[in-house]
């Protein structure tokens, strides 16, 4: 494996309108996450945007209320959302009805301090919780329904003098489940045990300060860790006779480096894996990487302005890009080059309250059972 490397001068140019050949038309509802009043937002809870055919989004409304629901995630198999309420420390479950709307499928259960990420399992078991403020991951079991019906807490990370922060949870390719922990930079891999939560496996550490944040699988098998303080793409791969992840790579997330006052934020993948996308708060800036087949080494192919303050989230849907900005208010549409990936001329700007998240509906999901 060879680590992240930065590009040559040679590298290709940003496309001013490239030819997206193949783009998959789009009629999807996606779910927007915000901050509210009590988080220092101006949303008001889940909202629901519409992608047209044109890759633009439309706002149909507020699908729920709810108290900074930062961070969204849906059952894989049901009309099922699960909703971290961030300052309120708690996670609940909601039930789609009618053309977008959302209504609360049992009460709000509590999770940790600044509850800042959801994700649940591919097979509908259960999801589970990161949060920030106080370093805790929590699994909550999931009931035929699609309900929340249990909840255990996970071993808790120690490390002298520094406070744990863990961010988000990936589900594994394997069945297991891998977290970050920005605070004692490190990678965490659980097993799940029914009725019992996770059991810790191991732990991998990531250079000291580099914050790993959020992650995703490639579909070779690597992950990747993007790291919000050192602004940089880890590359991880597991061991097939161990089990065990190690450090294949580490460099830049961008082709410029990172400036004074950037953060990372959020990585997303192409769905053929060609390509990774990476969200730099501060000097707001979607970067651009292009990965070889099985994902393993990787290379800042360009820059380019995310059009908007503070690239909270981003999503990759059917040749498009949607960046959501957390203080500009807005979500701004881009068409992708299916060759070389990168973004073109924005289509569409949607003003959106506060966003922090952008998650499709489930496609093919079916009514949860009243």
């Amino acid at each position: 494996m060879s680590s992240p490397g930065m590009p040559s001068e040679s590298s290709p140019p940003v496309p001013t309108n490239p030819a997206a050949t193949n783009r998959v038309p789009s009629n999807e509802l996606i779910w927007a996450g915000c901050y509210t009043a009590d988080g220092g937002g101006s949303g008001n809870g889940i909202g629901a945007l519409r992608a047209g055919t044109d890759g633009a989004l439309r706002w149909l409304g507020v699908a729920a209320p709810a108290a900074s629901p930062s961070f969204l995630a849906v059952h894989p198999t049901l009309d099922m959302v699960y909703a971290v309420g961030e300052t309120a420390r708690t996670v609940r479950a909601y039930r789609r009805f009618g053309e977008f709307g959302l209504e609360p499928a049992g009460r709000d259960w509590p999770a940790g301090d600044a509850a800042c990420h959801v994700a649940v399992d591919p097979q509908g078991r259960f999801l589970v919780v990161a949060c920030w403020g106080d370093g805790r991951v929590l699994l909550y079991e999931l009931d035929d329904k699609g309900g929340i019906s249990a909840r255990f807490a996970a071993a808790v990370s120690n490390v002298a003098g520094r406070p744990s922060r863990a961010h988000a949870s990936l589900m594994l390719a394997d069945g297991r489940v891998m977290t970050t922990d920005l605070g004692h930079d490190l990678l965490r891999v659980w097993n799940y045990v029914p009725s019992q939560g996770l059991h810790l496996d191991h732990e991998l550490a990531l250079p000291r300060d580099s914050g790993p944040r959020h992650l995703v699988q490639h579909p070779g098998g690597s992950v990747l860790v993007v790291t919000e303080y050192s602004v940089e793409v880890a590359v991880v791969r597991c061991s097939p006779g161990s089990g065990i992840f190690g450090l294949a790579g580490i460099g830049p997330a961008t082709r410029a480096g990172a400036f004074a006052g950037d953060s990372a934020a959020e990585i997303a993948l192409a769905a053929d894996g060609r390509h990774a996308y990476v969200g730099v708060r501060g000097s707001n800036r979607i970067s651009v990487l292009e990965l070889d087949a099985d994902g393993n080494a990787l290379r800042p192919l360009a820059d380019v302005p995310s059009g908007g303050d503070w690239p909270r989230h981003h999503l990759v849907r059917n040749g498009w890009l949607h960046v959501a900005h957390e203080r500009s208010g807005d979500v701004v549409t881009y068409p992708l080059d299916l060759e070389s990936g990168l973004p073109g001329q924005a289509v569409g700007r949607l003003e959106v309250a506060s966003p922090t998240a952008l998650v499709p509906a489930a496609r093919g999901a079916q009514p949860a059972a009243s």
